[in-house]
């Protein structure tokens, strides 16, 4: 509220700025860091929980009351954060992703080894283990698959065309704007999202992505990253919708790939920062079992006809179709091949523009249990139509041969 009065009226902004003193400035510091310190803390002594037969109960709010009730069987990935200060606390917070929602539920905060049992507890639960026995199984062994380097992570991120972009937009848009305006707030205004958006892309990202670990357990593929922030995310076995292999102009040359992931009831959309493609390609096997990433040459082009649609960019587009998955690709500068689990198809779809008809292509879209979509563009109109009748039938064989997904099977 206090940016949108800023930005909206920036001269009686500046003005009210102009008569705050050292002294004014200090002495509401003094008053609104404690407030929110105690707030934050009897928020904290007002958190309790339970853990029943059949569900986690959660109650939080010191003046708002909020109970949660959080059924077991559909918890879907449990994953432990340590802000900054956290990790000097030698406390951790749970972060729980459940079927149905879309923000996830947080217990915080609790000791470090609270959480890691609690956590194992409760994936014990969820995996159909008695109540009387699951706290005895406790957090299951992990193996690890990969771990990015730093020094690969920050010449990934120097290799990025996002941050030089982002770089160049703050560097270049602020002195034209002043040159036209010569208004200090109008600057302002746009240099500060331009630099935090290039901080993100780059220094926020290494951050972030810092010390990146994959292990592989019983519960899933385990993912530890972060600097300042560490976290401890799972990506849950049987859940992934989609993996994309996203290869960018700049990386091509050394072999760089980064593995994203669209996850049924779960934020986690990273599962390898950077790697080599052999070694990416290693660890999409595990969390697609029997999935082989398609080659280069198995991927069959647009017909040709396709430039007069989308001219040029018709060359980044491709599919194959193997007993596995649909996958199709996309980009010409930063390609992305996105692989989908024909088990993982929910529905299958056509359309046709009136210029695609006009040179008789199509689009064929595949719609996942993530709400997302992947689309094979430009796709012959005959080949489409097959392809369509097709998929039809291989996800409605795939999901009723398809093994239940849980955990610690």
């Amino acid at each position: 509220m206090v940016a949108g009065w800023a930005v909206h009226d920036p001269d009686g902004a500046q003005r009210h700025l102009a008569r705050l003193t050292t002294t004014t400035l200090l002495i509401g510091l003094a008053v609104i860091v404690p407030a929110a310190a105690l707030y934050g803390f009897c928020s904290w002594w007002f958190t309790h929980f339970a853990v029943t037969e059949t569900e986690l109960r959660i109650r939080t709010g010191l003046v708002f009351r909020r109970t949660a009730h959080i059924r077991l069987e559909r918890v879907q990935a449990i994953d432990i954060t340590q802000p900054l200060l956290a990790r000097v606390a030698g406390v951790a917070k749970l972060k729980l992703d459940v079927i149905g929602t879309d923000k996830k539920d947080e217990l915080a905060f609790l000791g470090a080894d609270e959480a890691r049992a609690l956590r194992a507890e409760l994936l014990a639960r969820a995996a159909g283990f008695a109540p009387e026995t699951a706290h005895e199984v406790g957090e299951a062994p992990s193996r690890q698959l990969l771990r990015v380097p730093p020094r690969v992570l920050a010449m990934s991120l120097v290799l990025s065309g996002a941050t030089w972009g982002s770089l160049a937009a703050a560097l270049i848009v602020p002195p034209v704007l002043w040159v036209a305006t010569e208004s200090v707030w109008t600057v302002l205004a746009t240099a500060l999202p331009l630099l935090g958006a290039a901080g993100a892309s780059s220094v926020g990202r290494f951050v972030g992505e810092y010390d990146w670990t994959v292990g592989e357990s019983p519960d899933g593929l385990r993912l530890d990253h972060g600097l300042l922030d560490r976290a401890h995310e799972t990506v849950p076995p049987g859940r992934v919708q989609t993996v994309r292999i996203v290869e960018p102009l700049l990386w091509r040359r050394r072999g760089w790939v980064r593995v994203e992931l669209d996850v049924a009831g779960s934020s986690n959309s990273v599962l390898v920062p950077v790697a080599p493609r052999e070694v990416a390609e290693a660890v999409v096997a595990r969390v697609l079992p029997g999935v082989t990433v398609p080659e280069r040459a198995a991927l069959s082009p647009s017909p040709r006809r396709a430039r007069w649609c989308v001219p040029l960019w018709w060359r980044g587009y491709g599919l194959a179709v193997t007993d596995a998955v649909f996958a199709a690709r996309s980009g010409l500068l930063r390609r992305s091949l996105a692989l989908v689990p024909h088990t993982k198809v929910q529905s299958v779809r056509m359309t046709q523009g009136p210029w695609e008809r006009a040179r008789g292509v199509a689009d064929v879209h595949v719609d996942t249990g993530a709400n997302k979509t992947v689309t094979a563009r430009l796709r012959d109109a005959a080949e489409a139509r097959e392809l369509l009748a097709a998929q039809a039938e291989r996800s409605r064989t795939g999901r009723r041969d398809a093994r239940p997904d849980r955990w610690m099977a």
